[in-house]
């Protein structure tokens, strides 16, 4: 059964090791019929919540207009909603977190968002495990908060410059993902 899928990113690098997993994923994903919207957010003009609690009131997710408010739909219309960053500072960029707060505009906006299917792909510098920690376990506390199904997480250790992912099988990893949604 195809699906709606929106994918998220939260790097800058397009070149870097996260997007290279999320092109394998997308690549995965379409091949399996799989309608796939990407939604770049570092390369977008996206403020934080202001925890006005306006939302919807002018008919758009946010009052103050930025590109959340074409993602929104987005999400709402999604069967799967997927995450891929790397590790910045042992937490998720800020380019993405901006986005996971802004999911609070369509739980105000009595928005119904649960059901939909949420996975994780992510990287990080450091060999040890537990560093993705601040990124896997928020994803998983926004998912059960909105009652989405954890369908799988991609977590790769010990990349940092750009091309180092092709010296593990995280893009390999990414694309199997595809399998579970």
């Amino acid at each position: 059964m195809s699906k709606k899928i929106v994918v998220i990113t939260g790097s800058p690098r397009k070149n870097g090791n996260s997007f290279a997993m999320t092109d394998a994923f997308i690549k995965a994903a379409e091949g399996k019929g799989h309608t796939v919207t990407r939604f770049d957010a570092a390369m977008k003009k996206l403020n934080g919540c202001r925890a006005c609690e306006t939302c919807y009131s002018t008919g758009k997710a946010c009052s103050f207009d930025d590109e959340f408010n074409t993602l929104a739909p987005e999400i709402l219309e999604a069967d799967a909603i997927v995450f891929t960053m790397p590790v910045y500072w042992y937490s998720i960029p800020a380019q993405i977190k901006n986005v996971i707060d802004r999911i609070f505009s369509l739980v105000v906006g009595g928005k119904d968002i649960a059901g939909k299917e949420c996975a994780l792909i992510t990287c990080c510098e450091e060999e040890d495990m537990s560093v993705m920690d601040g990124v896997r376990i928020p994803i998983e506390r926004t998912a059960a908060l909105n009652k989405w199904k954890m369908v799988g997480e991609v977590l790769i250790p010990g990349v940092l410059k750009e091309g180092d992912i092709e010296k593990t099988d995280g893009c390999k990893q990414a694309a199997e993902l595809a399998d579970k949604i």
